[in-house]
């Protein structure tokens, strides 16, 4: 089965920067971020390809942001929305696949090995799941087709935005051997500074390495990279692995002591760890972590009932926050989940998903 599967990896463009341009017509094609205020300690989330072309990136200040791109139009994040995108994208990818298993609310890996019987028709399979996504959501989707979760996930990058690439597992060690080591899973820029040390820059080279040579200078972890460098990655797409813990977390632009602040800010945390429970399983403990301007931080936790809905989750985060908050200004607030009931696949809820 291995020898012959076909995983899609699926990933919604630019997610939340989409959507808000989706929403706000006032906001298409121009550069947009969501993120915070510039002018205290904003964040980038997402940027549009508009932004995109600027350098602007997720995880970028916003400030950086607005420097490298004065026109940048910054909004806020609404992870209502974005869940409820969220929740008909991966209900479409459900349908057209034997196994889903989502990373974020905007990415996923397929395994179409039991429903498509080539890769010329796995193509067949992704253009219909593209066209879905864009008559349901107006959003765009890149797709990428292949032998392997390795392989598939570099490929759909490939052609984005709205992209479709597709790998036959025989053309996999081809298609990587340009591509910098560091588009490897597992090497990181310390990893690749050891590996260019080496002489080895690219996939290709690592692919066509000695593996004793390897072996005796890089150790065994390089085994791992040189068959990953030849699209060798048995890894399978697994729906039910356990997560043992899920969180959210939010830096303030300023700090805080406005209690509506924070429940607004706990609620959309909420939504956003909810949107993909019904499919991880239910959590039976929740986690609230405050840090105060003067860097003290507080972690607490609850244990519950199994929750899956984000009103229940935001509600016990609330009753945590009014029973531990001494009412100092909060510099960071986090939301957590941990203690999962697992489901096992097309297994009935015992729970109420109406929410």
């Amino acid at each position: 089965m291995i020898d012959n599967r076909i995983v899609i990896h699926a990933d919604v463009d630019a997610f939340y920067a989409s959507v808000e341009q989706r929403d706000n017509p006032d906001l298409r094609g121009k550069p947009v971020a969501v993120g915070g205020d510039p002018n205290r300690r904003g964040v980038v989330m997402t940027a549009s390809y508009e932004a995109r072309q600027f350098g602007v990136r997720s995880a970028m200040p916003s400030r950086t942001a607005v420097g490298l791109c004065p026109q940048l139009i910054l909004v806020p994040a609404r992870f209502d929305a974005y869940s409820q995108a969220s929740r008909i994208i991966m209900d479409i990818l459900r349908d057209h696949a034997t196994t889903v298993e989502p990373l974020s609310l905007d990415e996923a890996f397929l395994d179409v090995t039991d429903s498509v019987p080539s890769i010329a028709e796995a193509r067949v399979q992704a253009l219909r799941i593209k066209e879905l996504v864009r008559q349901q959501t107006k959003l765009t989707i890149s797709l990428g087709v292949a032998g392997s979760k390795l392989v598939a996930k570099i490929a759909s990058d490939f052609e984005k935005p709205d992209g479709l690439t597709i790998v036959p597992k025989e053309t996999a060690r081809e298609f990587l051997a340009p591509l910098p080591v560091r588009r490897l899973w597992g090497v990181g820029p310390k990893t690749e500074e050891v590996l260019r040390a080496a002489g080895i820059e690219t996939a290709g080279q690592l692919a066509d390495a000695d593996e004793d040579w390897i072996l005796s200078r890089l150790g065994p972890w390089a085994i791992r990279w040189r068959l990953l460098a030849q699209g060798v990655d048995v890894r399978s797409v697994a729906p039910a692995r356990e997560y043992k813990q899920s969180s959210r977390e939010i830096t303030f632009n300023r700090d805080t002591r406005d209690r509506e602040v924070l429940s607004r800010t706990i609620h959309d945390m909420a939504g956003h760890l909810a949107s993909p429970l019904p499919s991880t399983g239910a959590a039976q403990c929740v986690h609230l972590k405050i840090r105060y301007s003067d860097f003290r931080t507080v972690t607490r936790q609850r244990r519950t009932n199994a929750l899956l809905r984000a009103e229940d989750v935001a509600a016990h985060a609330l009753e945590l926050l009014d029973q531990w908050w001494d009412g100092k200004p909060v510099r960071l607030i986090g939301v957590g989940l941990s203690h999962f009931v697992i489901r096992p696949r097309n297994q009935l809820s015992l729970f109420d998903e109406s929410g």
